[in-house]
Parts: C-alpha cells; structure tokens; sequence
C-alpha cells in the first residue's frame, strides 16, 4: 500500500490566513492603543492563541516592523502616483496631502516614525526612500518656479511637524480639520506669495538634533529596571 504524502499546501495557506488575522487585528489594537499594547489583545482579537501570534513574530518588533513596512509600502505607491501628475504644484500638494491623510489616519506609522531613532536598519531606508520623494517633488517645484525658492527639505520636515499637535487635537472632534491647516502652508509656500526671509533654514545637523529633542519630548525614554548587585 502506497501513501500519499500531505500536501502542505493547506498548511501554508492556514499560516498565511493567520498571519493576515494578526496583522489586520494589530493595526486596530495598536492604532486604539499604541504599539505598547498588550499582545495578547491582538491574539485573541485575531482568533489565534499566544503561541501562535510568537510563531510569526517573535518578539513585539517584529510584528510592529511588519505592520509598518506594510503601510510605508502602500504609502510610498500612492506617492509615487501622486508625483506622477501633470505638473509641479498639483504633484507636490497631492504628496502632502497622501502624506497627512497616512499621518491623521494610522497611529502606528507616526509613532514608529518619531519613537525611533534614525540608522535603525529597515526604517532607515523607509525613511531615505521618504527623503527621496519629498525631495523629488521639491525639485521640480523649484525648476518650475511654483515654490519660493528658499523653502528646502528642512522647511518642508518642520511644516509637517506642525501636523501632529492639530490632527491629535482634533481627530475626535473634527478629523478633517488638519485640511484646513494644510492650505495655510500651501498658500504660504508659494512662489509668488514670498516675503523675503531673515532667518536661515536649518542645515543638516541642526535638524537632527531637532528631531532627537522632538522625539525625545514625544517618547521620552523609560528607565529600566535597577540592576541587581
């Protein structure tokens, strides 16, 4: 008598089907409560065991890492898009609204992006690849003549600093109301509304330890545990 090997098609996709579960009911619990919530929320918000939810993600990282390389992918694809309109000025207001529309709408986007410090492995390249567009869409604004010329990359990072207090502020009462801010930078960073500038932009370093400070105010560092003797 011959025996049939499984197929171990069916396991895969068992696998496949929960990992999504976990992914899908991360993203509610962490957007409700921060990636510090508890993971076994997300366990049996997903319909598997504990176990399960380590299997795929061993650690509260990993499952943080892979929820949001998810959304910078999904991100980056509509910015991609939106830099692919006609002309300089529709591009890049269509980049920041993508941009803020992904800020007010996912909690863990912004707090992974703030709580973690630049060089730390796949966020970094989330990150230059950000840089990259941002400064993709500059550039042709600039060549075009539609935005003053002396609005940079570390003007456009401090503006949409700006953002997070407002869409915090007011997503419970008027979520939308983040729009109307941003049509206040885009009137105000247009070419043929400049005032001339006293106060120079920040350059590289300066900006760094500006967003260090920012992040250190927003996510300060927990002490750890004393040490034993």
């Amino acid at each position: 008598m011959t025996v049939e090997p499984l197929d171990p098609r069916p396991a895969r996709s068992d696998a496949q089907r929960n990992r999504a579960r976990l992914l899908a009911a991360a993203r509610e619990v962490f957007g409700a409560d921060g990636v510090d919530a508890r993971l076994d929320e997300v366990a049996r918000r997903a319909g598997v065991g504990i176990a399960t939810l380590y299997r795929h993600f061993p650690s509260r990282d990993d499952l943080v890492d892979a929820l949001f390389a998810e959304r910078v992918e999904e991100f980056l694809a509509v910015a991609e898009s939106a830099l692919a309109t006609g002309d300089a000025w529709t591009g890049l207001c269509r980049l920041l609204e993508t941009t803020l529309e992904f800020q007010s709408g996912d909690r863990v986007l912004k707090q992974v992006f703030l709580s973690h410090p630049p060089g730390e492995g796949a966020l970094d390249e989330s990150r230059r690849r950000m840089r990259e567009l941002f400064g993709r869409a500059l550039d042709r604004a600039h060549a075009e003549g539609v935005v003053r010329a002396e609005f940079g990359p570390a003007d456009l990072t401090i503006a949409l600093w700006s953002f997070g207090p407002v869409v915090d502020a007011t997503e419970a009462v008027a979520p939308g109301a983040w729009r109307r801010h941003l049509h206040w930078l885009l009137d105000g960073i247009r070419a043929d509304a400049a005032t001339p500038q006293d106060v120079p932009p920040l350059d590289e370093a300066q900006l760094a330890e500006a967003t260090a400070r920012l992040r250190e105010q927003r996510f300060p560092r927990r002490p750890g545990p004393p040490r034993r003797a």
